[in-house]
């Protein structure tokens, strides 16, 4: 990919909009193509991971095993959105299953890759981290809602009458 593609790419990325061309050049230079094909897992909840990939072109699928076989999609993802924040952070293993939707194209940033970001430019690295916590209060109160969307349906099904007064 040329460098200005690259850097324009980086730019429509939210956690990536406030930093600085150099230091966008810098990152660019420094991500790891990776290619999917449509059906392939990256990786599975549980795998050991330490890296965040952005999503150049395709689709990628979200989801967690519920039992046995059975996957609950939790997110359909496209170019501009990005996934595996949490490991790239604290090394604890996948929280979720990435599965290709259609053949995509990925952009592997890696722990070391980060660091130097924070050790070049502790400002840029700070728009970053800014950024990424937009991120994770985003996506914390999209699990709050589905726990409690989850959890209503769970009741529903009881024949628990939601409507009805209890004693109190």
């Amino acid at each position: 990919m040329p460098k200005a593609d690259a850097v324009a790419f980086l730019r429509s990325v939210s956690v990536f909009k406030d930093l600085a061309e150099p230091h966008l050049v810098a990152l660019a230079l420094r991500l790891q193509p990776r290619r999917l094909t449509k059906g392939e897992v990256l990786f599975r909840e549980g795998d050991k991971g330490e890296e965040l990939y952005l999503i150049r072109e395709g689709t990628v699928v979200v989801s967690k095993p519920v039992i046995g076989r059975v996957e609950q999609v939790l997110a359909r993802m496209g170019p501009g959105e990005f996934f595996g924040e949490m490991s790239l952070f604290d090394r604890a293993p996948r929280s979720a299953t990435i599965q290709a939707e259609t053949d995509a194209l990925l952009l592997c940033l890696d722990r070391e890759s980060l660091q130097q970001l924070v050790e070049i430019s502790p400002r840029a690295a700070a728009a970053f981290f800014f950024q990424m916590v937009q991120v994770f209060v985003s996506r914390l109160r999209e699990s709050g809602n589905l726990v409690a969307e989850v959890t209503r349906w769970g009741l529903e099904a009881t024949g628990l009458d939601l409507d009805s007064k209890f004693p109190g």
